[in-house]
């Protein structure tokens, strides 16, 4: 029996599975970078079209080269009739990651270079899919509602276009960049479970839609996208911050799963993490209503002083996205509004040098010399 070529590790963790020139983790360190661009500075200073420009093209954009970026954002944002139609006829009660992945395989029978695997098409396919996908979330949560489809409005941010497409009001200045920060933060993470299912699709020559289907529905799984929707949840049963820390000590004596906290990657705080906590306690500040803040510092002081875990990304993402009148099931959605900009720029990535992705498994089973027995036998 042919021998595994490198040392068995369950989850894969630690297993280097590809080259990337995309994004850089140090998870000892808390540094995460897009492009040799430190996380800190991007969420401080960029804005998420010129952040997925740079993960698209490998450098900051100049600035005819970042409103050439806006345009053709802006340009994909609409849907077809027929996709329109599509998710009016979807359940109301359905699971918006089910009506997201199956929005985005249809959306390819409409796409002129689906066949098409060229650095050019995947270019224009990424433009294309960072419009619709933040426009479909939009659109089925209103017409679920009954409410009518709100048409996109070009000469607002991707960010800001999103919330208003939502809402069909405009977001003010402080929900705009907030949620514009929102999506730099989750844009990229190396080879997580969704981008790595994305590339493992990719790797096969099938086309980018496809591969953006594996990495959603990889990213509906709760272990990856959905820990922030089980945080606000258990932020709203505790309701009060004077039960917060009664609340987690009774889950922690009985050794249940408190979402959150702790990371495969980092082992000090994930910095995503630092500028989701500034952002719920500033947009907390603006409406008057600090109750889901402190609850979590309440429970991320305990938790660091009993366990040694840091709040993740998912942490304060829950309450940040709460204040901005985010319905919770649509959480894990608007991971993948941010995210379509890392999944495709591996995806260029991959189809660019490209490698079918086969890895081993370790055998446990039967011998592999068993005497085939006739069935009178067994």
């Amino acid at each position: 029996m042919a021998e595994a070529k490198s040392a068995f590790k369950e989850g894969l963790e630690d297993i280097v599975a590809t080259s990337s020139s995309i994004c850089y983790i140090d998870g000892e360190k808390g540094i995460l970078s897009y492009r040799g661009y430190n996380i800190h500075d991007l969420a401080r200073h960029s804005t998420f079209e010129e952040t997925a420009h740079l993960l698209w093209f490998g450098a900051l954009p100049t600035r005819p080269e970042l409103e050439d970026t806006r345009r053709q954002m802006a340009m994909y944002r609409g849907l077809p009739r027929e996709v329109q139609d599509f998710l009016w006829g979807m359940p109301k009660e359905a699971v918006p990651m089910d009506v997201l992945r199956t929005a985005v395989s249809h959306l390819s029978l409409f796409d002129p270079d689906l066949k098409s695997s060229t650095r050019e098409a995947n270019v224009r396919k990424a433009f294309q899919l960072t419009g619709q996908v933040a426009a479909i979330v939009a659109a089925f949560h209103r017409l679920r509602q009954g409410m009518s489809y709100v048409e996109p409005r070009p000469d607002l941010s991707h960010a800001a276009n999103f919330l208003y497409m939502l809402n069909g009001e405009m977001p003010s200045v402080m929900a705009q960049r907030a949620f514009d920060v929102a999506l730099i933060l989750h844009a990229d993470h190396e080879l997580n479970a969704s981008t790595f299912a994305a590339r493992v699709t990719a790797a096969t020559l099938s086309d980018m839609h496809a591969a953006v289907v594996s990495g959603i529905g990889c990213l509906k799984g709760p272990l990856h996208g959905g820990a922030n929707e089980a945080v606000m949840k258990m932020l709203l049963e505790i309701g009060t911050p004077d039960r917060a820390e009664a609340h987690l000590r009774n889950l922690l004596a009985n050794k249940l799963k408190v979402s959150g906290f702790g990371h495969r990657v980092y082992t000090t705080e994930d910095p995503r993490a630092t500028h989701l906590r500034r952002m719920s306690e500033d947009l907390s500040r603006q409406k008057g209503d600090l109750r889901w803040f402190d609850i979590s510092r309440i429970l991320e002081t305990v938790m660091k002083k009993e366990k040694r875990l840091n709040a993740n990304v998912d942490f304060y993402s829950a309450s940040t996205y709460y204040m901005l009148g985010i319905p919770i099931d649509l959480y894990t959605p608007i991971f993948a509004v941010s995210r379509i900009s890392g999944w495709t720029a591996h995806i260029i990535e991959q189809h660019a040098n490209n490698r079918l992705i086969r890895p081993r498994a370790e055998y446990t089973g039967a011998l592999p010399d068993q005497p085939y027995l006739p069935i009178e036998q067994r």
